[in-house]
Order: structure tokens, then C-alpha cells, then sequence
């Protein structure tokens, strides 16, 4: 049940996005509106998402957030996040991207899917997913929230599209068939030191089971997961911040490498 009105929604969604357009902090939205919910936070990602498209971006897909169990205890929740992804948030793999584009950019280790069939909830299950995914590939996602010191709650954070902001996809593209995705080994490595480790059961005790979520996230607001998709499903390691003159690679077994190199 939403709490603020049409007006507010608007002029939140407008905010934050300014945030993220100029790089630059602001505090969370619920220091001002504390009795924010989750539609409302919603609503302005939405919000978000049409005022992109209206000015030519063409959204490529989702992005799944707190995919990990002992995060959702963690923050009290039951159920991931989510944000969308738009083309202009995509780095071309091995490419030089600016710090500069960030406030305080992260980067995780995720498996990427891309549908080959429309996924519509609600009961959407993990095996719907694997019938309907065209192949997986290794991902980097760059993350960087727009709230002043990484600070937020679960609501200001989907309303800032779970901070959304940069991916970068490569490596080898493989079909599922034959891939035990809750088993396959996955390293973040920073200027090519192994920092990070972990499996895919880290997301949602398997990846598909956060594209599964994903779409039946979407149907409680009426959307669907379309087909050719790209669903990042979840982050494998831990956030790690970087500067300029680092290197980030993500090697997932049997399925190659991704890196991406951030300069000034």
C-alpha cells in the first residue's frame, strides 16, 4: 500500500536519478519520508526506469540484489531486490572506464542468463528458467549506490534502482545443459590477485532460483521477464570497492573470464 502520493513519487524519482546523472550523494530518502513502504519504493524505480526510456535507453533487463541468505536475515527480509538494467549502463569487457562515472563504485562477481522465452510469474520455478535461458555467462556487476557513504536502508535502496549503475558481460557463453550451476566455482580477482571465492549456490542456493524470484517479482506488479533478457541473478562475492588503476576479473569455471580496468 503506497504512502506518498503521485507528485512525491515523481519528484523522488527525479531526485535521485539527477543524483545519478551528475555523480553525486545524497542522503537516503527515508530520513525525509519514514514511512516509505515497498510499493512506494518500487514506484519510483519505475518512475525511473520510463524516465530513461523516454529519453531514448532501452532497458536490457534486471538485476537481482540480496540474493544471499544471510543477507536477507540480515537486513529482515524474506525476499530478494530488485533494479533494471539500461544499455547505457553497459562497459564493453576489457574496456577503461572511468572512475569518474561513479560516486563509490563496487564490483561483484555474478552468472549472467539471457532468456529465449517470455518468463511470467507468479509460480515461475527453476526448471521454467533453465527451459527458457538461451545461455549463461560470466558478469561483472559495478555497483554504486547514489546515498552519501554507501548508507541506506532496504526501501531507499530500491528506490535507487538497487544501485544500479554499470555491467559488463564476456567470457564464454554456454547453454545450461550439463552445467550444475549450484557447484561451479567462481574467483573475483583485483590486479590479478585472488580476493574472492565462491560457488553459484551462494545465490538463492542456485542461480536460477533468483531469475525464478525475479519473475515472480515483476507479476505482483503486473510485468514479465521477456524474452532475451539479461538477468544478472545475484552477486556470488562480496562487494569490493575499486580506484583508478585497478583491474577487476571474474573467472567462472568452464565458463572463462570478464574484466574490466578503471582509470581516473
Amino acid at each position: 500500500m503506497s504512502t506518498l502520493s503521485q507528485e512525491q513519487i515523481k519528484q523522488l524519482a527525479e531526485h535521485l536519478e539527477n543524483a545519478q546523472l551528475e555523480c553525486r550523494e545524497v542522503i537516503k530518502i527515508t530520513d525525509d519520508h519514514p514511512d516509505m513502504d515497498f510499493d512506494d519504493a518500487y514506484d519510483i524505480q519505475r518512475v525511473i526506469r520510463a524516465r530513461k526510456q523516454a529519453r531514448g535507453e532501452t532497458i536490457v533487463g534486471y538485476k537481482m540484489g540480496l540474493t544471499s541468505r544471510a543477507k536477507m536475515e540480515q537486513m529482515g527480509v524474506d525476499s530478494p531486490v530488485y533494479g533494471f538494467l539500461s544499455d547505457r549502463f553497459e562497459v564493453q569487457e576489457s574496456s577503461a572506464v572511468p572512475v569518474s562515472r561513479f560516486i563509490h563504485p563496487k564490483v561483484e562477481a555474478e552468472i549472467a542468463f539471457v532468456t529465449k522465452r517470455e518468463l511470467k510469474g507468479p509460480g515461475c520455478n527453476v526448471a521454467q528458467v533453465l527451459a527458457a535461458t538461451e545461455f549463461v555467462m560470466p558478469a561483472i556487476e559495478i555497483i554504486d549506490s547514489r546515498y552519501k557513504d554507501f548508507r541506506f536502508d532496504l526501501v531507499s535502496v530500491i528506490a535507487d534502482n538497487a544501485s544500479s549503475s554499470g555491467f559488463v558481460t564476456g567470457g564464454t557463453v554456454s547453454g545450461v545443459e550439463g552445467l550444475d550451476l549450484r557447484s561451479l566455482g567462481v574467483v573475483l580477482e583485483i590486479n590479478g590477485e585472488p580476493v574472492e571465492t565462491a560457488a553459484g549456490a551462494a545465490v538463492l542456493g542456485h542461480p536460477a532460483n533468483s531469475v525464478a524470484q525475479l519473475a515472480n517479482m515483476l507479476a505482483e506488479h503486473g510485468e514479465s521477464l521477456p524474452a532475451g533478457s539479461l538477468v544478472l541473478s545475484g552477486a556470488i562475492t562480496a562487494a569490493l570497492a575499486v580506484k583508478p588503476g585497478d583491474t577487476a576479473t571474474v573467472r567462472a569455471q568452464g565458463l572463462g573470464s570478464v574484466s574490466i580496468r578503471f582509470t581516473e
